[in-house]
C-alpha cells in the first residue's frame, strides 16, 4: 500500500468515526455535515478514472456502496419517519470494511448500490484541474477558463402543489462576487432551510455546477424552488446559501464561504446579500464577513400566491 492511499484511508476512517461520534451523542447537524462530507469524497473515488489509484473496480464499487449508506443515514437523521430508517447500527457494520477495503472479499451487508456522483468530467478535464491548482497555489488568475464543460445536474426539487392562501417562494441564483472567481474548480452553492437550532427545515438542495465564470463572479442562473409554504415556516427560520468548490490535490469539495437570508428578507425582487467566512454558522452566533469589498450573492425571488 502506498503512503498516499494509507493516508487517504486513515482520513476515511477518522472522518467516518467522528460522524458516528457526533451521531452517537446526538449531535444531528454535525454528524449530517461529516457524513455528507465523507460521501461526497467516497463517490469521487468511486467514479475517478485516474491510472494510479490502488482500488480495484471491484473495491471502487464497494467504496460507493458505503457512499450510498452514508447519504441513507444522513438522510435518516434528516427524517420525521421512523420506518425502514438505516440505523447507526448499520452504519457502524461498514467501518472496518472500509478500513481494510484493499483486502474485503465477501458480499457487502447491504442491498444498496454506488450513487452517481454529480458531475463527470468532460475528456481532457482532469489536466485543467491540476492546472487550475497550481494557479491557485500560486495565487495567479490568468489562463483559468472562463466556462465549464456540460455536468450532471445537481439535486433540485420541482416546485411544490400550490395550496390557497399559501405562498411559495422561487428563489433565483443568479451570481456570486468572489476575488478569486476564475480560480474556483467545480463551484456549486447548497441550499438549505434552517431553524434557530440549525435542524434542517426542508429537503438539502445542490444547484448544478456552475455555468460561467466572468472576472470576479460566478454565474449560476439557477431557480430553487423553496420546499415548505412559506407561512408554514418556524420563527426564526433562515435559508442558507453555500459556496463549495473541489480541491484536486486535497481531493474533497471545501467550502468556502456563505450567505443566509432570514423570514423578513422574503419580498418579491432582486436581493444581494453578505457572504460571511467558513464554517457554515447554522446558528448565526459568530459571524464573520468574508471581505470588505462589496462582494455579494446576487439573487431574485419570486412569490406564488393561490
Amino acid at each position: 500500500m502506498s503512503e498516499v492511499t494509507r493516508s487517504l484511508l486513515q482520513r476515511w476512517g477518522a472522518s467516518f468515526r467522528r460522524g458516528a461520534d457526533f451521531d452517537s451523542w446526538g449531535q444531528l447537524v454535525e454528524a449530517i455535515d461529516e457524513y455528507q462530507i465523507l460521501a461526497r469524497h467516497l463517490q469521487k473515488e468511486a467514479q475517478s478514472q485516474h491510472n494510479n489509484s490502488e482500488f480495484t473496480e471491484e473495491q471502487k464499487k464497494t467504496i460507493g456502496k458505503i457512499a450510498t449508506c452514508l447519504e441513507l443515514r444522513s438522510a435518516a437523521l434528516q427524517s420525521t419517519q421512523s420506518q425502514e430508517e438505516f440505523k447507526l447500527e448499520d452504519l457502524k457494520k461498514l467501518e472496518p470494511i472500509l478500513k481494510n477495503i484493499l483486502t474485503y472479499n465477501k458480499e457487502f451487508p447491504f442491498d444498496v448500490q454506488p450513487v452517481p456522483l454529480r458531475r463527470i468530467l468532460a475528456p481532457g478535464e482532469e489536466e485543467n484541474l491540476e492546472f487550475e491548482e497550481d494557479e491557485e497555489e500560486g495565487g495567479a488568475g490568468a489562463g483559468s477558463p472562463d466556462s465549464f464543460p456540460a455536468r450532471v445536474p445537481g439535486t433540485l426539487l420541482p416546485r411544490l402543489p400550490s395550496e390557497p392562501g399559501m405562498t411559495l417562494l422561487t428563489i433565483k441564483i443568479e451570481k456570486i462576487g468572489l476575488k478569486d472567481a476564475g480560480q474556483c474548480i467545480d463551484p456549486y452553492i447548497t441550499v438549505s432551510v434552517k431553524d434557530l437550532n440549525g435542524i434542517d427545515l426542508t429537503p438539502v438542495q445542490d444547484t448544478p455546477v456552475a455555468s460561467r465564470k466572468e472576472d470576479t463572479y460566478v454565474h449560476f442562473n439557477v431557480d430553487i424552488e423553496l420546499q415548505k409554504h412559506v407561512e408554514k415556516l418556524t420563527k426564526g427560520a433562515a435559508i442558507f446559501f453555500e459556496f463549495k468548490h473541489y480541491k484536486p490535490k486535497k481531493r474533497f469539495t471545501s467550502t468556502k464561504c456563505f450567505a443566509f437570508m432570514e423570514m423578513d428578507e422574503i419580498k418579491p425582487g432582486p436581493i444581494v446579500i453578505e457572504l460571511y467566512k467558513k464554517p457554515t454558522d447554522f446558528k448565526r452566533k459568530k459571524l464573520q464577513l468574508l471581505t470588505k469589498k462589496p462582494l455579494y450573492l446576487h439573487l431574485h425571488q419570486t412569490l406564488h400566491k393561490e
